[in-house]
């Protein structure tokens, strides 16, 4: 089930651009982790804030939002431009950079969270309709093994960084405005190292890959995401890793097209099954299924098999196969069939092509 962004931001469907802006401020600060550290889901209700503030502040992902109430991956980037998988404290960052001149994120604090991934995988069209499972390889960093972390050379020591004194955030000035940000000097750790890790250089974290398994739910849809907590990459000093967001591909079928939880499916039947009726042979995904054909049928008429569907995602029950019935016109007839259907063709007072004589037809007719 889809998340209420407008209730998560408290703001009404019709709010402005400004009107979305200032909800995320008052509630950010209310929700901020750094602001509730006895609070173990405060993260998560931070990063909802996040969430909902990126999908409506962005016009496409609004629009589509908004007409089928899901989120649609298109744009994938944060109001301030950054890639799939923004960190929402960098957000709240920025934000209050721009309106307060300072963040909540706590004097000295050296962890940094992992960054979020994404991956995207293909399934088959059965695949998504009935669920499974897929192997996945994450490229990610994890936390580097020889200094556990620290970016510091084991043995070797760090100093506190002059520019922020330790506390890992720095003010600058801009014209009248000041700004308080992460300390460039020190990256926010509040230290400086003086010999850095020869394996990680540094950083805290080196590259790996890693192999998981994900569950692919029955009735996922094209573009949906899939998120794997905790299996994001590694956090720096100690810090928690980020989340895996898993975009699901899903290959289109040769005869089915679905439309939501239904499936719509052309099926060809000849003139007379459509003028006097017929029981035929419909596929499905499980196999044939009988259709009763009644006498007089149109081309184009639809009928409808219950419960042959796909499984509604996250719920129960399934929705229904549309059988498109085509009458098929033949583009050869036998002399024996274009007899029969002229003499009907004349029952009925229809005027029709009369057939082209052959070479020994005409010779016949020159010599009487």
């Amino acid at each position: 089930m889809e998340c209420n962004y407008y209730e998560i931001l408290g703001v009404s469907r019709d709010a402005t651009d400004d009107e979305l802006k200032k909800a995320f401020r008052l509630r950010a600060m209310d929700c901020h982790p750094d602001r509730n550290p006895d609070d173990p889901e405060a993260e998560d209700r931070f990063k909802q804030l996040h969430e909902a503030y990126r999908i409506l502040s962005d016009p496409d992902e609004r629009a589509y939002y908004d007409r089928t109430g899901r989120t649609g991956g298109q744009g994938q980037r944060d109001p301030f431009g950054r890639g799939f998988g923004g960190n929402p404290t960098d957000l709240f960052e920025e934000l209050f950079g721009q309106f307060f001149g300072g963040g909540f994120r706590s004097a000295g604090k050296t962890t940094t969270r992992g960054k979020d991934l994404r991956l995207n995988i293909r399934v088959a069209f059965e695949d998504a309709a009935f669920g499974t499972q897929a192997k996945i390889r994450v490229p990610r960093k994890e936390t580097c093994p020889e200094c556990a972390g620290s970016g510091a050379r084991p043995g070797s020591g760090s100093s506190t960084c002059p520019l922020c004194n330790g506390t890992g955030r720095a003010q600058y000035q801009q014209g009248f405005f000041s700004f308080t940000r992460t300390c460039r000097r020190c990256g926010g750790t509040g230290k400086i190292i003086r010999h850095k890790c020869t394996r990680c250089a540094g950083t805290g974290l080196v590259s790996s890959e890693r192999e998981l398994t994900v569950r692919v739910p029955p009735g996922i849809r094209d573009g949906a995401k899939l998120k794997l907590a905790g299996e994001g990459g590694g956090g720096r000093y100690g810090g928690r890793r980020g989340d895996l967001y898993v975009v699901v591909n899903v290959d289109s079928h040769p005869r089915f097209t679905r439309r939501g939880d239904d499936l719509v499916i052309e099926v060809p039947i000849s003139f007379p099954q459509a003028a006097l009726g017929a029981e035929i042979q419909v596929p499905t995904l499980e196999g044939e299924e009988r259709l009763r054909i009644p006498a007089g049928t149109q081309s184009g008429r639809v009928f409808r098999l219950r419960n042959m569907g796909t499984p509604h995602l996250g719920g129960t029950g399934r929705g229904d196969l549309h059988v498109v019935v085509h009458v098929d016109v033949p583009t050869r007839l036998t002399d024996e069939q274009r007899e029969l259907l002229g003499k009907y063709a004349e029952a009925r007072g229809d005027e029709v092509e009369p057939k082209a004589k052959g070479l020994f037809g005409k010779v016949k007719d020159i010599f009487g």
